[in-house]
């Protein structure tokens, strides 16, 4: 054999390996699109938790692409996954997209859930769609250590609390003003029972007198009906007279406030007399004349009047003239 055509052997020989190889890694590898049809995706989400590209996409688990890379925004606050899609296999506007993990320590995948809803629309090719972040569980590790933590603080205050209510509340001389208490309410609970049964028998005895009372109560209530219904009675055959009588009374006070309104006035003799000092003071002056002239009458009599006016000065009343009024009468 030449030796040429032993080096085209072995070439083809390494060329069919390299080959082989090739489509071994192609198949085995996490990339199911390399040869098929596609459109993609864009997948926004403030965290990936560690999601790497070439991982898979599965929707109802079963693989429909992969991610074909990861870009960080430019603030920081979002990462863009850009999602290879096979083309026969649709997703809709309503399905749910999640980066979960294949079991406890397996590599990280997005999943998608198809809606309910079977009459939404297809997402189209380049369309961006919104995910949640995944499950943090070193982030849920540390939450989770804050809140024993916590209960550990709670747990010493309530053995702090439980200790100093033993000491104060639970100690020797308040359990044994606790069992003097509960027995000083035994004590009263039986004087209650007692007294309870001295209540029924003073209540058995005087029966027949408290039926009595109750009796007399009843009569009495009736009796009061029967006077209330003959007031009502007389009410209503008087009705027109009581509704006179009251109107009389209005015309009475309309009189009256009229006769005051008068003298406040000055208008008649009671209104003069008021108002008029020089006429109040002569019915004054004349009051008093009268007084003096009924009480001489009342010593000596009428004849004694006349004998002493011719023997002796008596006392006289004195009339003074009444001067004009210092303004005429309205």
């Amino acid at each position: 054999m030449s030796q040429s055509r032993l080096e085209i052997k072995v070439g083809l020989f390494v060329l069919i390996g390299l080959l082989l190889l090739a489509t071994l890694l192609i198949y085995f590898s996490k990339g199911v699109t390399r040869f098929a049809r596609t459109y993609d995706l864009y997948l926004e989400t403030s965290d990936v938790g560690g999601i790497k590209p070439g991982a898979g996409v599965l929707m109802a688990g079963f693989p429909i692409g992969d991610v074909r890379r990861l870009t960080l925004s430019d603030d920081g606050d979002s990462v863009m996954l850009t999602l290879n899609i096979k083309q026969e296999h649709r997703i809709r506007t309503n399905a749910v997209f999640v980066l979960e993990q294949s079991g406890f320590l397996g590599d990280q995948f997005v999943a998608v859930y198809p809606g309910t809803n079977l009459s939404a629309p297809f997402l189209d090719s380049g369309a961006h769609v919104r995910c949640p972040p995944p499950f943090n569980l070193q982030q849920t590790a540390r939450d989770a250590s804050g809140f024993i933590q916590r209960i550990d603080e709670t747990a010493r205050s309530l053995n702090a609390t439980i200790a100093e209510v033993r000491q104060h509340l639970l100690n020797r001389q308040t359990l044994t003003n606790l069992a003097v208490a509960a027995s000083q309410m035994r004590d009263m609970s039986a004087r209650a029972l007692l007294t309870v049964d001295e209540i029924r028998s003073l209540i058995g005895t005087n029966r027949v007198a408290i039926n009595a009372s109750v009796s007399n109560l009843v009569v009495f209530s009736e009796h009061l009906n029967q006077f209330a219904g003959s007031l009502d009675q007389v009410v209503a055959t008087n009705s027109t007279h009581l509704a006179a009588a009251v109107k009389n009374v209005e015309s009475a006070s309309d009189v009256l406030k009229e006769v005051m309104e008068d003298v406040h006035a000055g208008k008649g003799t009671i209104g003069r007399l008021v108002y008029d000092e020089p006429m109040a003071a002569n019915v004054a002056e004349i009051a008093q004349n009268l007084s003096i002239t009924t009480s001489n009458l009342n010593r000596l009599g009428l004849w004694g009047i006349m004998w002493k006016r011719k023997h002796q000065q008596i006392e006289e009343p004195v009339f003074q003239p009444v001067p004009p009024p210092s303004k005429p009468f309205p």
